[in-house]
């Protein structure tokens, strides 16, 4: 929703997605309380529709992972691996399917081979044995992109892929990739130079087996807000959200948060895209240095 209405007010547009298959609406089964909408939808649905009624009003759709921002100046900085985003507004919206470490070593070796994004850092791991932990759209988008660079991938998940998962069945004929099914990593172990490897927990085998991987990525949905690429940069409440007031902005001017990443009680889709519109038209309040909100229609 938030990037509908800035390019109608000729603001230049671009949103930034991880991927389009993993958020909390992406994932729903149907949707059956959304207004106007069949109740045979599927959350996908819904979302490729907005996003395409975002890019057909002139908003920029760019697939990228952000794993860090600069919002102390006037612009603000986005930094992905492929590229640098400059911006006069920023709106944080990268809902609460974040978690805490919950894997023994996991925190440990958090920056030292445990990882959460191999787009950012699947380069540092070339002819190395890396292991992949979950089995969901990224954790599979991901895994792909690590076979350009591992030399051995140990795919890592509690239950098998569906027999129509063309992705999946695509990654596990891969040269490179062994996959552990019905498995579960019990540990991470390393020493002073990082990770050096994980023990898993095969279903039906007495012994566990020991992997010898400099590198895990996880990928493991939780509920958590995610906002570890903006801590310490705007202010957070007790319970993990970003703090922002009833136009959607936060501690830092021009910074606007809305959605899960809030933390609000009232998780529905509705309330996200509310929380979009009431962002988009304060940023361009904020931008265009006026009192009020204006509305973009207009009662004859």
């Amino acid at each position: 929703t938030c990037a509908l209405y800035p390019p109608r007010a000729s603001h230049k547009t671009v949103l930034l997605d991880k991927n389009p298959s993993i958020g909390a609406l992406a994932i729903t089964h149907t949707i059956a309380n959304y207004p106007g909408v069949d109740r045979s939808m599927s959350g996908q649905a819904l979302l490729d529709q907005m996003r395409d009624q975002a890019i057909a009003y002139g908003t920029d759709y760019v697939r990228a992972q952000v794993f860090m921002i600069d919002v102390d100046g006037e612009y603000k900085m986005v930094y992905t691996p492929e590229a640098t985003y400059k911006a006069k507004a920023l709106v944080l919206a990268t809902g609460a399917m974040g978690r805490k470490p919950t894997f023994k070593g996991e925190g440990k070796y958090l920056g030292q081979g445990v990882s959460y994004c191999a787009t950012c850092d699947g380069a540092f791991y070339r002819d190395s044995e890396v292991a992949v932990v979950g089995n969901n759209k990224e954790a599979i988008d991901e895994a792909f992109y690590l076979t350009k660079f591992a030399s051995k991938i140990h795919w890592v998940t509690q239950i098998d892929p569906a027999e129509d998962d063309h992705d999946a069945k695509a990654l596990m004929a891969k040269d490179n990739v062994q996959h552990w099914s019905h498995s579960r990593m019990l540990e991470i172990e390393g020493d002073a130079s990082g990770v050096t490897g994980i023990t898993v927990k095969k279903r039906g085998d007495e012994e566990n087996h020991a992997l010898p991987v400099e590198g895990v990525f996880i990928y493991v949905a939780g509920s958590k807000p995610i906002t570890d690429f903006c801590e310490g940069k705007v202010d957070l409440q007790d319970d993990g959200g970003v703090r922002v007031d009833h136009e959607m902005a936060t501690s830092l001017p021009g910074v606007f948060a809305i959605g899960d990443i809030r933390n609000t009680p009232f998780k529905q889709v509705v309330v996200a895209a509310a929380d979009g519109c009431i962002a988009a038209m304060s940023i361009d309040k904020y931008l265009k240095g006026r009192q009020n909100i204006r509305v973009d229609w207009i009662h004859q």
